[in-house]
């Protein structure tokens, strides 16, 4: 049995980046390192850097994420980086996006200790709300898949012109590169790498954005969610 870590404290930048949610960031790294621990959510072994690479590292997505915007973050998880985001921007709306019923009651059960009404949690995969879910302006994600198959998932979930943010690690260039003709069959019009959390986390976060056009997912995905809102209109009206 592996013998518990214990949760370093609170590093001063999470003061300055989750402001009057701080003591909410401080309860969600504490239910992480005890309940998501015990649930089989995270490794022990990442309970002493919990804030530096799990909690930090996600938050300051925010800086590259438009205001106002619906997001979707696929293959939530233990709320990475779907949570930390929402602590920081509460002019969001987010749906956290996971399949597995153990993680989505975690998930639940975090949203509401936390009160974070603009948070919604939804038990699917992808492709399977791909049409029951409302197209979202933003897709985020973080240690779900390699880019291409990660694309597959998230870029259908997108409105037209809407953007995912997956954040990677050192592998975002080389999986860029490898995914670049999925992007390109996916509706994907531009690609970027960005580098966010100067003067908080070290090294900095790496950002991979896929901006699409007005056919996220490509044609066939075009047609689909087409056929899923004819299906809605024929049920609204009966």
């Amino acid at each position: 049995m592996t013998e518990a870590a214990e949760l370093p404290p609170a590093p001063e930048e999470a003061r300055d980046v989750f402001g009057d949610r701080y003591s909410d960031a401080v309860r969600y790294a504490e239910l992480l390192a005890e309940t998501g621990v015990q649930r089989g959510l995270i490794g022990p072994r990442e309970v002493p850097r919990l804030w530096e690479r799990h909690l930090l590292n996600c938050a300051v997505l925010s800086e590259v994420v438009p205001e106002g915007v619906t997001v979707c973050d696929v293959g939530s998880g233990a709320g990475l980086p779907g949570i930390p985001l929402a602590l920081v921007r509460e002019d969001l709306k987010i749906t956290l996006l996971e399949p597995l019923l153990r993680r989505t009651n975690f998930l639940t059960e975090v949203v509401e200790l936390l009160g974070l009404d603009h948070v919604t949690v939804v038990r699917g995969r992808a492709e399977e709300v791909l049409g029951t879910l409302q197209p979202v302006h933003v897709v985020t994600a973080r240690a779900v898949a390699p880019l291409d198959r990660l694309a597959a998932w998230g870029i259908p979930l997108l409105r037209p012109y809407g953007e995912m943010l997956a954040l990677k690690g050192d592998t975002a260039e080389e999986e860029l590169k490898s995914a670049a003709a999925a992007l390109s069959k996916l509706g994907a019009v531009e690609t970027s790498i960005l580098h966010v959390g100067e003067g908080v986390v070290d090294p900095l976060s790496t950002v991979v954005r896929v901006e699409v056009g007005e056919s996220p997912g490509g044609v066939r995905f075009a047609a689909k969610r087409a056929k899923a809102a004819r299906a809605g209109r024929v049920r609204r009206r009966r």
